[in-house]
């Protein structure tokens, strides 16, 4: 991902293999494995994404190191809902742990974020059984872009900053042509994969545009989705806002080759994964800014 969610195991990923039962002891004296629930927010400004990189700082390569600094162990597996891109941010990243350790969650959550750096924060730990998969149980995510009607001194990194008028009804226009069952080839960069194992499809389920003060929200909530994907989709849509593009020109760029989506690719700074769902979560309905942005004017 900036949003590749629906990826198969990443194979730069670092082995961590089951704990092996130990030759003298009885297979019901090996210690079990838990499996745990991580629910983590971080801003990706200073990170060159999620996952594991070599000679790269990343969010899962911080994690990574924290385990095992806490649980002292080197035999364990870190398993996020989805890779996010250099710079996006996440309020609700979903990763699953699978490590021998004494600690109830709460005490491992807190021992956890003592190694962790400010910007990054483990805000859930609990024990799920070992069916439960981060990335494979996940039946829904929801991706918050902020762009900013005004210059900011304090939230630069999480917006993106559009000096024109932006009319929001034009980009609602705009937006319905991306929701449903569509193939959104157009939209996605390449991330090396070819052949059957690549499909293009997604539902996207809805996209809400709003305003709150000086910005303009857009959430897109699908079952998936591709590698820049909804940065292009934001691009365009602003683009739509701004009068360069007329709103029934987005549907004609999903079947376009033209290149035009991969040039409006909105900056990572504005992206936000907000939420993984999964069976019997429930929805949530009006978007919010992940990080307000008032008028202290009152203008």
């Amino acid at each position: 991902m900036e949003e590749r969610s629906c990826l198969p195991a990443d194979p730069a990923l670092p082995a961590h293999p089951a704990l092996p039962a130990h030759p003298a002891l009885p297979a019901e004296n090996v210690p079990p494995v838990p499996r745990f629930k991580l629910t983590i927010e971080y801003a990706g400004t200073r990170y060159s994404g999620w996952q594991i990189q070599k000679n790269a700082k990343t969010i899962q390569g911080e994690i990574d190191r924290a385990v095992r600094t806490v649980t002292k162990r080197k035999d364990f597996e870190l398993y996020g809902s989805g890779r996010t891109d250099a710079g996006v941010h996440a309020l609700a990243q979903v990763a699953h742990l699978d490590v021998v350790t004494s600690l109830p969650p709460v005490s491992l959550m807190q021992r956890l974020n003592d190694e962790l750096p400010a910007d990054i924060n483990i805000l859930a730990a609990e024990v799920v059984p070992h069916r439960f998969h981060a990335r494979r149980d996940a039946v829904a995510r929801r991706y918050l872009y902020q762009v900013s009607r005004r210059r900011t001194a304090f939230a630069k990194s999480f917006v993106w900053w559009v000096k024109d008028a932006i009319d929001v009804g034009r980009m609602r226009q705009g937006a319905e042509a991306f929701v449903g069952f569509k193939d959104f080839d157009a939209f996605a960069e390449s991330d090396g994969e070819t052949g059957s194992d690549r499909s293009t499809l997604v539902l996207v389920e809805r996209v809400d545009v709003v305003e709150s003060g000086d910005l303009v929200l857009v959430a897109i909530e699908g079952s998936h989705f591709l590698w820049k994907m909804v940065r292009r989709i934001v691009g365009v849509l602003v683009e739509i806002g701004r009068g360069r593009l007329e709103p029934g020109v987005a549907a004609s760029l999903l079947t376009a080759s033209s290149g035009e989506p991969a040039r409006l690719t909105a900056p990572p700074s504005g992206l936000f994964l907000e939420r993984v769902y999964y069976r019997g979560d429930a929805r949530d309905k009006t978007p919010g800014p992940a990080t307000p942005l008032r008028d202290p004017l009152n203008r």
